[in-house]
């Protein structure tokens, strides 16, 4: 690639990646610990109470690190996608 190339980034994709990896992640966290995942994240995205997921694995610190609306519209698409 040559130095007067433009790059072009796929901001949207990366963030669903991201958002991807959090899910997965704190919802291992909370199979770990015995929880019913899809419920406590449930909870969570309702409420915006933290404590629906455990802090077991960070799960607590890393789910806060994208706003719920976020998780929300993440969520939706992949379903639409899939329907």
């Amino acid at each position: 690639m040559d130095k007067d190339s433009t790059i072009k980034f796929n901001l949207e994709q990366e963030k669903s990646e991201v958002v991807r990896n959090i899910l997965f992640e704190v919802f291992e966290a909370l199979n770990q610990k015995g929880y019913n995942p899809i419920s406590q994240m449930v909870g969570y995205i309702i409420s915006g109470d933290p404590t629906y997921i455990t802090s077991h694995n960070n799960a607590r610190s890393i789910i806060r690190k994208v706003e719920r609306d976020e998780l929300l519209e993440e969520l939706l698409k992949k379903y639409l996608d899939q329907n």
